[in-house]
């Protein structure tokens, strides 16, 4: 079924032409454009907001930044709630409902959003006093409506239920609980327990502490003159009264002191997501801040980064591969990684770790310095193109207490780098021998390999610790098998099972989903039948010893490989039929399996294609399976079924659709009637 879900999705993709470039060689850099930018006029307001004027009258636009300057909160068992505050407040008014609000904006084609530490508007300069005036009545009167909170809520968790099988998601928790831990703002992480605990008067009570003038900051970009901005600001703002706003600390995260490995076993991948972290002070203060952005250019940035040289040019091993060293005033983290083929895990981390060390060791050339400097010059002039560039700038300087002239000189101080200045810094900030390792990956394939680099600790999805469970050793793979075919009701009654029709119901965002299953093992044929809107969508058939698929009115024959893995959907039970397919089943031990302990069990087919299926400890039931091509099915609400224990519902999460799955089985009939209609 999953298989065969999934295809209605991979049915509607889109191809992308690629454009041919010729990488025989790499484009001359040419010299860093020289960067002007007007200076910014500012002033208080009594309540102490602070406000910058940066005049650009190229465009008869104006745009407004408003900037909270707060220390990180850690949320807790509220995690999430941060992440709703902005479409809260920009969700209506005591003034204006939603509609009425987004009516007024539309109207005079202006744009308004928020987020817990910003409120921000651009529209044409004829519309500046409006939008201000639509920013203060957001400020001052958010009416948080619960209807609101329930949609965000919702979309979050469906978010959520996807990132659960994507490996790149489950990558980012797990390295930010390692660099971080979960005691620390960067480090905790939002499940669907922690958004369901949040309520409107957590937000209400998060907006009446931290939007307060006294540690805020706006920046007026476009058409304005300064007795204008005056005008404007004390007209809307000056009301706004301040106080105390709570600060915060939090311990300081330090890199560990030897190579830490942590997988993630996703047995389904045939990619292993690699991700090399640890966490390092840097800032726009820090002295080796200049150097850091050179080093991350040519350890990782782009085509010219020597990890994409060596992985993909050089190896082949994938198609892309990235470094760099992030920027944060209260703790940052460096980072090189890339998605890479399975067989290829250990020899890519091995190369990975080379460049980091012969970088710190051997530092930089003088063309990899050339080049990183033209292509950083050229990022930072074309940043300024966009307003919030210049706002950001004008309120940094202001709120990290940086020099007058730090942007104007940028370029220059930049240009002016040594390569035994940058490769002194290598020297501080490169650490390969006190990093997180960490992996995504098919564990039973690429466990052993990574042993090379240290001791291999074993983490779940969520990024916390996997527990480790106890199996008897006498347990086989076939005996588990041979339970789960007990426990749904006995060899001897689930062998009488010829015949099956099911119809199923699904859903996905707007589109009622019609399941329709045929299985007549009398002749070996299986018919499946995805309805959209009363028309079929796609088809899948296996008959006469082949399988076709039809959608859009074409009929596709699948290849004899395809074939080989669709078998299995002929059978209403197909473990009764593994050896006489020919496939190989493999015990590995046991897993948790969201909070229920389960046999995790390896169905090999003869072409080498694995699918995993997990069986409860405890009951016997498969509970759910997973494979490369389809992503993971959770199966639940076993019910008596003419004596059968069969699962009513089917929950599909895979990274090609936007949400969860989740089928509901309406009608099941065993050793039905089939006629050659029914498949057909």
């Amino acid at each position: 079924m999953k298989k065969i879900i999934s295809n209605i999705f991979i049915f509607f993709l889109v191809s992308t032409a690629i454009a041919q470039v010729d990488r025989s060689k790499l484009p001359e850099p040419g010299p860093a454009p020289e960067i002007r930018f007007g200076e910014a006029e500012s002033f208080t307001l009594d309540n102490g907001l602070k406000v910058f004027l940066i005049q650009n009258k190229k465009l008869p636009r104006v745009t407004y930044t408003l900037i909270l300057d707060r220390d990180p909160i850690l949320e807790g068992e509220k995690s999430g709630m941060l992440g709703f505050v902005g479409n809260m407040m920009t969700a209506g008014t005591k003034n204006r409902s939603k509609d009425e609000f987004n009516e007024e904006v539309d109207f005079i084609g202006a744009q308004i959003s928020g987020s817990s530490t910003s409120l921000s508007g651009s529209t044409l300069t004829k519309h500046q006093e409006k939008v201000m005036e639509l920013m203060a009545d957001v400020l001052y009167n958010p009416s948080f409506p619960e209807e609101e909170l329930v949609k965000l809520k919702t979309q979050t968790k469906s978010g959520l239920a996807i990132a659960k099988n994507d490996p790149n998601s489950i990558s980012s928790i797990l390295t930010s609980k390692l660099v971080y831990g979960d005691n620390h703002p960067y480090g905790e992480v939002e499940t669907e327990g922690t958004v369901d605990n949040v309520t409107v008067e957590d937000i209400r009570s998060y907006y009446e502490t931290y939007f307060k003038p006294n540690i805020a900051y706006l920046a007026i970009v476009g058409d304005m003159d300064l007795s204008t901005a005056k005008d404007l600001v004390e007209k809307n703002f000056a009301r706004w009264e301040r106080a105390e706003v709570p600060s915060q600390s939090f311990e300081k995260p330090q890199a560990p002191e030897k190579n830490i490995v942590a997988l993630v076993d996703r047995s389904a991948s045939q990619q292993s997501v690699i991700e090399v972290t640890y966490p390092l002070d840097n800032f726009l203060t820090s002295e080796d801040y200049l150097q850091s952005r050179i080093l991350g250019y040519v350890l990782g940035g782009g085509f010219a980064g020597r990890l994409l040289q060596n992985l993909r040019e050089d190896k082949g091993w994938t198609y892309g591969a990235s470094a760099n060293f992030g920027s944060d005033d209260l703790i940052a983290r460096f980072y090189a990684g890339s998605s890479i083929r399975g067989s290829a895990t250990d020899s890519a981390i091995n190369e990975i770790i080379y460049e980091i060390r012969n970088l710190k060791e051997n530092g930089v050339k003088e063309d990899e310095l050339k080049g990183a400097k033209s292509a950083l010059s050229g990022s930072f002039g074309r940043s300024l193109e966009s307003p919030s560039t210049i706002a950001n700038f004008a309120i940094n300087m202001e709120r990290y207490d940086l020099p007058a002239d730090y942007y104007s000189t940028y370029l220059q101080r930049l240009n002016d780098l040594t390569v035994d200045q940058v490769n002194a810094s290598a020297k501080k900030l490169l650490k390969p021998d006190n990093m997180y390792i960490t992996i995504v990956g098919n564990g039973s394939e690429i466990q052993d390999g990574l042993m090379a680099f240290g001791e291999v600790k074993r983490f779940t999805n969520a990024g916390d610790p996997e527990r480790q469970i106890a199996m008897d050793s006498e347990i086989t793979a076939d005996q588990v098998i041979e339970d789960y075919i007990k426990a749904i009701g006995g060899a001897e009654k689930v062998r009488t099972i010829k015949s099956s029709k099911m119809e199923s119901v699904a859903e996905i965002p707007g589109v009622k989903l019609n399941i329709n299953y045929v299985y007549d093992e009398n002749v070996q044929a299986f018919s499946n039948k995805i309805m959209a809107m009363g028309n079929v969508a796609i088809h899948t058939l296996i008959m006469n010893g082949k399988a076709t698929v039809t959608a859009g009115g074409q009929t596709q024959e699948l290849t004899d490989e395809q074939f080989e893995a669709a078998k299995m959907n002929m059978f209403i039970f197909p473990e009764l039929h593994y050896e006489e397919l020919g496939y190989s089943i493999t015990l590995e031990g046991i897993n948790d399996i969201e909070g229920q302990n389960a046999y995790k069990v390896i169905v090999s087919n003869p072409t080498g294609a694995k699918q995993i299926n997990y069986y409860a400890v405890d009951s016997g039931l498969k509970i759910k399976s997973e494979s490369t091509d389809a992503g993971e099915i959770f199966y639940s609400e076993y019910q008596d079924v003419e004596g059968i224990q069969y699962p009513m519902m089917s929950t599909l999460k895979s990274p090609m659709i936007p949400v969860p799955l989740e089928a509901k089985v309406e009608k099941l009939e065993f050793n039905a009637s089939v006629s050659e209609e029914d498949l057909k």
